[in-house]
């Protein structure tokens, strides 16, 4: 292979995880405020599957998929080059981040990768590639929902701002699926904010969520949630779908369900119930990352690894993510 090439997983049309080629293409040149990374590891998220399955227009941008397309938004590396106008990162600088997300355009399944600056943190120094990788998307999904927006972009799902709820000891939140990626993330920043946390999720799980600090937990498989759980101010559905709505009988007058994918609500009733459903779309963000980067560094939140595979074998990551009852983050390793 030249110099001037690289390998790289690519989407030639749509399907199953066979349809993933890992090719030789073209390496990259990083642009006007861009830096060039030297990939380590390639975070696994649920739009990559989404893509190869058909997903073609990526809602509240006028971003459309052309193939032949690099999956992946999600990586953990060390710059390797940097434009002229870069002056936040230097090279042999390691650093991670979730990369021009909501677009098409992350390219991360790969060696190397042309990353906006703007869009990457230094790489906690306390965690390895693996693990930093495993964080941008997840992590800043559940901190885009709980903590701090961030940015002043229109959501595509409703008219209204996203809005956190204010997280303290007098708060109880509920996280469904909260031992997937963005679940087991929301469960500890909950935590460090002080609040009580419920968690949801399949028995397997308990003991990690336990140890993750979850007050309670609920097994879905055996008991309904929302026939055990009432008075609460906030539930995160991870799961979101037609049955989201559930959960708004959980949740004392002036609370709040966020959704993390879209659900299937009734106006009418959120407003006889007197609380608030709100939806927003996780939005590239390097200063936040680096916000997260500090609690990572810290141990005050972890990332769960489920499971690692070669950049060559992304087939099998995507089998492992569609059999589902993922425990933290599935994450692609480049030699």
């Amino acid at each position: 292979m030249s110099t001037d090439t690289m390998r790289a997983v690519r989407l030639h049309e749509h399907g199953g995880p066979e349809v993933l080629r890992y090719d030789e293409v073209p390496m990259p040149e990083p642009g006007p405020g861009e830096v060039l990374v030297r990939v380590s590891a390639v975070g696994v998220n649920p739009p990559d599957w989404y893509v190869r399955g058909g997903l073609t227009s990526m809602p509240g941008t006028e971003s459309t998929l052309s193939l032949p397309a690099i999956l992946g938004t999600d990586v953990s590396g060390v710059v390797e080059a940097v434009a002229e106008d870069v002056d936040a990162f230097a090279v042999g600088d390691e650093v991670f981040g979730l990369l021009r997300f909501p677009s098409f355009d992350g390219s991360a399944y790969a060696e190397y990768v042309a990353a906006r600056a703007s869009d990457l943190a230094l790489k906690p120094a306390g965690i390895d590639h693996v693990h930093a990788a495993g964080a941008p998307m997840a992590g800043l999904t559940a901190w885009q929902y709980l903590i701090e927006l961030g940015h002043d972009h229109p959501s595509p799902f409703q008219a209204a701002r996203h809005r956190p709820t204010p997280l303290d000891a007098g708060t109880t939140v509920l996280v469904n699926g909260a031992a997937g990626g963005v679940g087991h993330f929301a469960l500890q920043l909950a935590k460090w904010k002080g609040a009580q946390v419920i968690a949801v999720a399949s028995g397997a799980h308990e003991s990690f969520l336990r140890e993750l600090g979850a007050d309670r937990f609920i097994d879905y498989t055996t008991s309904r949630p929302e026939e055990l759980v009432h008075d609460i101010d906030l539930v995160l559905d991870t799961v979101g779908g037609p049955h989201s709505s559930r959960f708004l009988r959980t949740l004392k007058r002036g609370g709040s369900q966020f959704p993390v994918f879209p659900g299937d609500f009734d106006e009418e009733e959120t407003a006889k119930l007197g609380v608030t459903v709100s939806i927003t779309q996780v939005r590239s963000n390097g200063a936040q990352l680096a916000e997260l980067g500090r609690l990572l560094d810290a141990g005050t939140v972890r990332v769960a690894i489920d499971s690692t595979f070669p950049l060559a074998d992304a087939r099998a990551a995507h089998e492992r993510a569609a059999r589902g009852h993922i425990q933290g983050k599935i994450v692609l390793t480049v030699a």
